[in-house]
């Protein structure tokens, strides 16, 4: 490689001097066909459209054919064109080491095939080089992307992206699409914190930046699908699930230090007390109501031959509103650790005595009304109680967790 610049390169990339704005990488395996097409129209749009020296980083992972031979040609023959060769094979651990040791201020990553449209490279990149935003990804599920593929693939990547948001709760719309971007900082904060090295690599990247509260900027995409794809759909959906129970597992337990992330980054709460995101609270917090609703029934109806009705209704209500004010901590309004637990249980057990006045309220005047009532009827009473319940228990927890965030 050299540092001589082209003299086609624009004004400002030369008042850059030799400090790179951008590194593009392009992880590899075995692509000793289609990597030169590749490079040389990557490199020639970088020439004429990229208002900044960018450079273009061959990542070859533990490939068996030529393409380690291929790009150190190509380095050699092109400007700003690096190589990087691991031992490990894994697209994840290609762009964790390539990103890691970027000297420029914002990192990209496209495949090699260049199925998205280059078009799209200067709206991706654009606003982490302003400061705007910290992650920037393509989007082929966005409603103005335009994208050329097979009914098989098509429902593949809806599908994980429905499974994301169920079991993740996340918000950005496509977590595999290969062509990405992020500030260099923001990136070396983030990637001793991703374990997967292979396919997931990416979705764990914008799991944890969504929740540390990071900016991520989404690019509707031209795409057209690669048909000489060597993907196997099978074994990374497996990976991909894997993954799936591993970062929810670390949510969940709270073994990620995603308040230190928020910190570090500057990405905190604008409003203290003002948690982000209500709709997906209100999803989260509506599930495990549900779950709350279902154990209560178990518990009164197995309780109620022993102890009746009053005394079945208090036992099943304050089991169930300490599951439920746990699992809301975690997983509803993500507070982890056992700083503050044993207020917020306080502060649940509160909430509980507000359903329990409600609940118990309505089984006397049931009674009064209709002492020879069967179980379902007053299990059908109280289910609606406990709605209206929920709703109280909502608004009240929110405000509660909400403090937390102070």
């Amino acid at each position: 490689m050299t540092d001589t610049l082209p003299a086609e390169q624009s004004t400002a990339s030369v008042l850059a001097g030799s400090r790179y704005i951008l590194d593009i990488v392009i992880p590899v395996y075995n692509e000793e066909r289609d990597l030169p097409a590749c490079v040389r129209r990557l490199h020639q749009f970088l020439i004429e459209e990229v208002p900044y020296r960018a450079r273009i980083v061959v990542a070859d992972n533990a490939s068996t054919d030529g393409t380690l031979s291929v790009a150190r040609r190509l380095a050699d023959e092109l400007p700003d064109v690096d190589v990087l060769h691991l031992d490990a094979k894994g697209r994840g651990g290609a762009l964790a080491a390539a990103w890691g040791s970027s000297p420029a201020d914002v990192v990209a990553y496209m495949d090699v095939d260049l199925s998205t449209d280059l078009s799209a490279l200067m709206p991706l990149v654009a606003p982490l080089v302003s400061g705007h935003s910290d992650i920037a990804i393509g989007s082929r599920l966005a409603a103005s992307s335009r994208v050329v593929r097979g009914v098989k693939r098509e429902v593949v990547s809806r599908g994980y992206n429905l499974l994301l948001r169920g079991f993740l709760g996340i918000r950005f719309s496509d977590a595999q699409c290969g062509f990405k971007a992020v500030r260099t900082d923001v990136a070396r904060r983030l990637l001793p914190l991703i374990a997967d090295t292979g396919w997931f690599f990416d979705t764990e990247l914008l799991v944890l930046g969504e929740r540390a509260g990071l900016r991520i900027h989404e690019v509707p995409v031209d795409w057209v699908d690669d048909p000489d794809s060597r993907v196997d759909i099978a074994a990374t959906a497996i990976a991909d699930l894997k993954g799936c129970w591993r970062v929810g597992r670390a949510l969940a337990t709270g073994t990620l230090p995603l308040r230190d992330l928020q910190a570090a980054l500057g990405r905190e709460p604008l409003v203290p007390g003002v948690p982000r995101g209500m709709v997906g609270q209100l999803v989260r917090f509506g599930l495990i109501g549900i779950a709350s609703t279902i154990a209560y029934a178990l518990l009164y109806l197995s309780l109620h031959p022993q102890l009746g009705a009053q005394a079945a209704n208090l036992t099943a209500l304050l089991l169930t509103a300490l599951a439920n004010t746990a699992a809301n901590r975690a997983f509803t309004f993500g507070i982890r650790g056992r700083a503050g637990a044993a207020r917020h249980h306080v502060h649940g057990l509160l909430v509980f005595g507000f359903g329990l006045a409600i609940t118990s309220g309505s089984l006397f005047l049931l009674h009064r009304f209709d002492p020879t009532v069967g179980k379902v009827v007053e299990l059908s009473v109280l289910v609606v109680a406990n709605l209206v319940a929920t709703l109280v228990r909502f608004v009240a927890l929110r405000r509660v967790f909400g403090a937390s965030a102070r």
